[in-house]
């Protein structure tokens, strides 16, 4: 399976919202510049994560993006069906029932055994990505840092924040 890249680009975005102040904003522009992305790629994410209600978006000159909820709160299944839609990854179009010589319908009437097994894997899919939480990651990079993420980021809001 193979998701957009602006998977990768939500969730980083999401995981570094989550460590703003309570009142403190970063721009698109900010964010994309951060992850050295596409402003207007990007920017299609973060509309999409405010629309879900993950990010909460504030309009104007001194605006910009925060998350909307705890990060205890948004787990990665959230970010991914905000930015790719609920729909999932395989779609069975029932080529079994096409070409030359079809076979009749009885042979038809259980569910095709490709899409049941691909169904599946969705759900399992689905189901670990509802377990991890944005705060699980926070957690996961705070214990693998020697103050340098964190520099990095300090740093970079001292001069972007709003």
């Amino acid at each position: 399976m193979k998701l957009s890249a602006g998977i990768e680009q939500a969730i980083h975005c999401v995981t570094m919202l989550a460590t703003l102040p309570d009142e403190g904003l970063l721009s698109a522009a900010s964010l994309a510049e951060f992850h050295g992305v596409s402003p207007s790629y990007l920017l299609k994410h973060l509309q999409a994560l405010s629309g879900a209600g993950i990010l909460q978006t504030v309009s104007g000159p001194k605006g910009g993006y925060r998350l909307a909820k705890r990060p205890d709160d948004v787990t990665l299944l959230d970010i991914v069906l905000a930015v790719e839609g609920p729909e999932p990854a395989f779609r069975c179009q029932e080529i079994r029932q096409n070409g030359p010589n079809p076979l009749p319908k009885k042979y038809f009437r259980r569910p095709c055994q490709i899409n049941a097994a691909m169904l599946r894997a969705e759900k399992a899919y689905r189901k670990e990505l509802g377990h991890v939480r944005v705060q699980d990651l926070l957690d996961e990079v705070q214990a693998d840092d020697d103050g340098a993420i964190a520099d990095r980021s300090c740093l970079f809001f001292e001069e972007h924040m709003r």
